[in-house]
């Protein structure tokens, strides 16, 4: 049996790496932090436009569920 496997991820930017490995690690953490928000604003917000009736804390009720599940 022959399973085919898909790389979910895109390709390793190397420009990217040299450039995150010239940060202190305290540079790379605050990268991180401003992707994972910028991330949740944006499911947030579809969210939103999604369930315009549903309050701030049922929508990140949603979004908890969304990122527990990976999608």
């Amino acid at each position: 049996m022959v399973t085919h496997v898909t790389n979910r991820f895109d390709a390793v930017d190397i420009d990217q790496l040299r450039l995150l490995g010239k940060l202190s690690s305290g540079q790379r953490i605050r990268v991180m932090l401003d992707a994972r928000e910028l991330a949740t604003g944006l499911i947030r917000g579809r969210l939103r436009r999604r369930y315009p009736d549903l309050s701030l804390r049922a929508i990140n009720m949603k979004l908890i569920e969304e990122v527990t599940r990976g999608e």
